[in-house]
């Protein structure tokens, strides 16, 4: 490893939305980001537009939840860069709806090894390298859903809950060896999610409010703060607290409010 050489970040479901917007703010901060997601094409357009503005990077095609993807792409971005510094364990997908509806291989397999098992296998997978440089910063997305679970988020929340509890273990474990270890908490953000998780179709059209949904490039500024001035957890925006605050401390409340507003409403009771 070369100490002179900017520092590197493996950005994963870096394809679109977070993931895309955090690869760009990181390279134009000086980082040399190593790029990777399913879609092969899309990846080495990002690439080439960040290269044309002067920054690098390495796109690598790979599926986080293949244990076997997941290692040749570490071995990518480390015979490339010769270093990872930082993991941003980002790619993930909601698929929304009544426990009882839900496919169990489509919707909640898939889930689970996407949001948490390849987030798991991620880390699994860079830790050696970490440990031998004796430094290194894992930063893996979770959600609201990780501290507040909601109807038809079951799936979506327990993978989200898990990104959570793994991530201060693995805090715990890993510290001696000067690796940090954190874990983003975002709000509602605009992407594709709502799009593909199925959200839209609610009758009732609940959503986050427009004022205090996220922009990805807002999440993306959250990350990078994270990376350069590491803690535990990060919530954003602020605001957030609030509701994790009200689901703590008087939970009985809370679960007849969405019982009024939201459950019998969607479903016709």
């Amino acid at each position: 490893m070369n100490t002179n050489q900017p520092p590197v970040i493996l950005i994963t479901g870096a394809s679109s939305g977070i993931g895309e917007k955090t690869a760009r703010l990181f390279a134009q901060r000086g980082y040399r980001v190593a790029i990777t997601a399913r879609r092969l094409e899309r990846l080495e357009t990002i690439a080439a537009e960040i290269r044309t503005a002067g920054g690098d990077a390495f796109p690598v095609q790979s599926d986080v939840s293949q244990i076997e993807s997941i290692e040749a792409m570490v071995k990518a971005a480390l015979d490339h860069y010769g270093q990872i510094d930082v993991l941003f364990n980002n790619a993930g997908f909601g698929r929304l709806g009544w426990l009882e509806n839900l496919d169990p291989a489509r919707d909640i397999k898939a889930q689970l090894d996407t949001n948490l098992l390849g987030m798991i296998y991620c880390s699994r997978a860079v830790l050696p390298h970490m440990m031998h440089q004796r430094k290194g910063h894992i930063i893996n997305m979770s959600s609201i859903s990780g501290l507040v679970g909601t109807p038809t988020y079951t799936i979506y929340a327990a993978s989200k809950f898990g990104v959570r509890g793994f991530s201060q273990a693995l805090r715990r474990e890993v510290s001696i060896w000067g690796i940090h270890v954190s874990a983003i908490f975002p709000g509602g953000v605009e992407t594709e999610f709502a799009e593909k998780s199925g959200s839209t179709k609610r009758k009732t059209g609940i959503s986050t409010p427009r004022w205090l949904r996220l922009t990805p490039d807002r999440v993306a500024e959250a990350v990078y703060r994270l990376a350069r001035r590491p803690r535990a957890i990060a919530v954003v925006p602020w605001m957030m607290r609030y509701s994790v605050w009200l689901n703590n401390m008087i939970p009985g409340l809370v679960d007849k409010i969405i019982e009024r507003r939201f459950v019998k409403p969607e479903r016709g009771l």
